[in-house]
């Protein structure tokens, strides 16, 4: 064949082949799209989230080069005037940052206490602008100034009153102006420090000490020395270091999205490989002609992997724009934490990124040449003579998927499943569930033989009937094209299963969780949101006295940085019974007995064990009370509420250590003849009780749960969209199948098989198929969700789950896959069976 000829060729064969199945080539590229369009819109959004977020923090920090602040959450304003003495420091700006709470609303307003003088050289984007006529009000003791975002949020302009909360009392502030420089959605309130310090009950303390540093000092050895001279409790950072504490605490988040992502993509080249392998298939003779005409097997090579190439090619063009428009969506109409809340009080805008356009456009274009690599190469080496034949169809798939190269890639995933994680991420659990799921899709054709063959031989002898027997027999005979079928429902439905099995076994897990620690019968606490809300020593008294309240658990909530590039754990002071911990700890495992020369005892959460290697039995040190503490860990419990690690000690201790009486949440139980109704309207009558939220178990249960699924929605989108590339790889595979099959049909048809037989007789193969796709779907998504729960959710967020089966929902998407299934072929097969299928036999005659 002349050379100047094939590209002509090319593009007719290319053109023939669109215009002769659009249906098919539509649904390829389509499933293309869709894992594109998906992983692409899911890396914008976070991208936008995480820079708006990141920007909105260097904004705080200003230029600072280093900060000085302290394992919990204030330090000594003693140490300010410490610090600036020292002549390496050029200017040092101290900072107050609270939580406030603003009554009737669940999220606080960060209220950030300035000295003007000195952020003015560090943090300019912090600085009010006051009206004209009242230039001092950014020293003023009652003067805030609020971003447009707060301003927006608050419902206020200038001039107007805003009223927060502090402890259980309201504070009237006048807002005296706005932010100008403040980050679009960034929520922000400042003040001068010394009125923040009043005003908010912290007299004396800061939250941290931004740093410039003079002329020539080298940041990073000044900061070791500092580090060296300064209290065990006080931490010597950089500003980036925030960044990547927000890094470290969202990127399983964010990774785990990217993958399941992945999953629609994954699941898209299949669907490239089945619409490919039947198109082989059906044109196997064309090809074969060309190679007698002087094509030559690299040409015939090229010809399939340029189909494939511009599938791949259109679907991820069309995925790209696709993603794009949903992430402008979602950021618009959700925000950008996509439910996980790594990214509070930001607004960000999607912003199209180039290089990762590029490389989710290559993703695409790289699955469905992969997808169609195999049946490129059977195309290419299979021979003309043979080939140009009727009847060699399915051998011609006898050499893409020898069983040895399954197993072998089922037994390395296996293997993988007992690595550790790579920097904190499930990379093995990854590429496990990756190698089962081809190496139980490659098993596809010998299950299918020797299923439909056993099964062939019992219908032989016990069933009647010609519809049964036939629909075997095709099934035993011709394998390697039942496993197309299979492989596109098993690929989908088994996906779908393991991700439904491990959404439901977390959400019974946490649900379980839920009803373990919520043992109280009504909970009580003085805000919400924030950490200006606390409970003062007399009003604890005074809820511990309301009549009708028989016992009442007082709780303090603190925050603790052990680790600079981590974020902050969770310290949480309770009374807890020593004698038996689990009473009101969700324990992993038995509380050991502690003595009392190895310090007082915590109760770790398992994300602690992960992070800090802080198992039972271990002694540690914690940095609280102004100094460096040694404690010995008695026990493990569950919580599923904070990642980043929690650690629980007696209240008595807590107070003993750090001298610190308040509290933030009570729990009460009630007397046996007390009403709900009566001690709740009690609580309301104290001189307090307007400032105090109440909740039942049953309602914080009930938001909890709300909270997982809004959570979750990605992941319910992901499994539907499983299921629907499912069916359309349902639709497209039998169809193809079918119609490829008009000669064997019109042998049957002049044999005398009525065209009713030949119906039902579809009808029974894509059942048989779908059913046995379905139940090897279950077993290989059985095995790939165990990884997600006892492996891959323990590495990337530090918890366990108990295993749950969700019978009802599995159960209802394999009726209608199936019920799918045998429609298909129907359809596809009234076509195929028609007076035209007929004289199709005349082909070869």
């Amino acid at each position: 064949m002349k050379p100047g000829a094939i590209p002509s060729l090319r593009r007719w064969l290319l053109a023939g082949e669109w215009r002769a199945h659009p249906v098919r080539t539509l649904v390829a590229m389509a499933a293309i799209a869709i894992g594109v369009a998906l992983g692409f819109a899911i890396h914008l959004i976070n991208a936008a989230a995480y820079n708006e977020f990141s920007a909105a923090v260097r904004s705080l920090s200003g230029q600072a080069e280093l900060q000085v602040r302290g394992a919990q959450a204030f330090i000594d304003e003693a140490l300010y005037a410490r610090l600036a003495q020292r002549p390496e420091i050029a200017l040092a700006s101290p900072v107050l940052e609270v939580d406030a709470v603003v009554p009737a609303r669940r999220e606080p307003l960060k209220v950030v206490g300035i000295d003007v003088f000195q952020a003015g050289a560090i943090a300019p984007d912090l600085i009010g602008m006051p009206a004209e006529d009242r230039p001092f009000d950014t020293l003023a003791d009652d003067a805030v100034f609020l971003s447009p975002a707060a301003m927006e949020w608050l419902g206020v302009r200038q001039g107007d009153s805003l009223r927060l909360q502090v402890g259980t009392q309201p504070l009237e502030l006048r807002v005296a102006g706005g932010l100008v420089r403040a980050r679009a959605g960034q929520r922000l309130a400042v003040m001068d420090i010394g009125a923040a310090q009043w005003r908010l009950q912290r007299l004396g303390r800061l939250s941290r000490i931004d740093l410039k540093l003079t002329s020539g000092v080298d940041r990073a050895a000044f900061a070791a020395q500092l580090g060296r001279e300064l209290p065990a409790d006080i931490l010597v950072t950089e500003p980036e270091d925030q960044e990547a504490r927000t890094a470290n605490m969202s990127r399983a988040y964010r990774v785990n999205l990217n993958v399941l992502a992945l999953v629609a993509l994954f699941t898209g080249a299949f669907l490239v490989f089945s619409t490919q392998a039947l198109s082989v298939i059906r044109r196997r003779g064309q090809l074969a002609l060309l190679r007698v005409l002087g094509m030559t097997r690299g040409q015939v090579l090229s010809q399939i992997l340029l189909e494939g190439a511009w599938l791949g090619v259109v679907g991820s063009l069309l995925g790209l724009a696709a993603g794009y428009a949903m992430a402008a969506a979602a950021l618009r109409l959700f925000g950008g934490d996509l439910g996980g809340g790594y990214f509070p009080g930001v607004q960000p805008s999607v912003q199209f990124t180039p290089v990762a356009a590029c490389v989710f456009f290559l993703l695409g274009t790289a699955a469905a040449l992969l997808g169609c690599a195999a049946p490129a190469w059977e195309a290419a080496r299979a021979r003309p003579a043979h080939a140009i034949k009727s009847g060699s169809e399915d051998t011609a798939l006898s050499r893409l998927s020898p069983p040895w190269i399954a197993l072998a890639l089922i037994a390395i995933g296996a293997g993988m499943t007992r690595l550790p994680p790579v920097a904190e991420l499930p990379i093995f659990g990854y590429l496990a569930i990756a190698l089962l799921l081809i190496g139980g899709i490659g098993l596809m054709p010998r299950l299918a033989a020797l299923t439909f063959s056993a099964l062939s031989r019992f219908a032989g002898r016990v069933l009647q009937g010609s519809v049964p027997v036939l629909s075997l027999a095709r099934l035993a005979n011709a394998p390697n094209q039942a496993s197309i079928a299979l492989g596109g429902v098993l690929s989908s439905f088994s996906l779908m299963v393991a991700m439904a099995i491990m959404v439901s076994s977390f959400r019974v897990s946490v649900d379980d969780w839920l009803s373990q620690v919520l043992s109280a019968d009504l909970y009580v606490r003085s805000a919400g949101g924030g950490s200006s809300g606390s409970l003062s020593a007399e009003e604890q008294r005074a809820i511990a006295g309301v009549p009708g309240v028989r016992r009442a658990d007082f709780q303090r909530v603190s925050q603790l940085s052990i680790d600079p590039a981590r974020p902050s754990v969770t310290v949480i002071a309770k009374p807890i019974d020593l004698s038996d911990p689990a009473r009101s700890l969700p324990l992993v495992g038995e509380s050991i007995p502690v003595s009392n020369p190895g310090g007082p005892p915590i109760w770790v959460s398992e994300a602690m064990v992960d992070l800090y290697g802080h198992r039972p039995g271990t002694q540690v040190t914690l940095p609280l009370g102004g100094q460096a503490r040694q404690f010995t860990v008695a026990g493990v419990w569950r919580d599923y509420a904070r990642q980043s690690g929690a650690i629980q000690m007696t209240l008595a201790d807590y107070r003993q250590i750090t001298g610190d009486r308040e509290v933030n949440d009570v729990a009460l139980w009630l007397e046996k003849n007390a009403s709900l109704a009566q001690v709740t309207d009690a609580l309301k009558k104290l001189p307090f009780g307007e400032a105090l939220e109440l909740a039942e178990p049953g309602e914080i249960r009930a938001l909890s749960l709300q909270i997982f699924d809004r959570s979750f929605a990605v992941t319910y989108l992901l499994e539907g969209v499983a299921i629907l590339i499912g069916l359309f790889g349902i639709a497209a595979t039998f169809s193809a199948q079918t119609l490829a099959r008009a000669k064997e049909f019109g042998m049957l048809r002049h044999l005398g098989v009525l065209r009713r037989e030949i119906l039902a007789m579809l009808a029974v193969e894509g059942g048989l198929l779908t059913l046995l796709g379905i139940l090897t779907g279950f077993v290989l998504g059985g095995a790939i969700s165990l990884i997600l729960i006892f492996i891959v959710n323990p590495q990337s967020f530090h918890w366990s789950m108990q295993l749950h089966m969700p019978w009802g929902v599995l159960g209802a998407v394999a009726l209608v896959l199936l019920a799918s299934a045998a429609a298909t072929a129907l359809i596809a097969g009234r076509h195929a069976v028609s007076a035209q299928a007929v004289n199709a036999v005349r082909e070869d005659w």
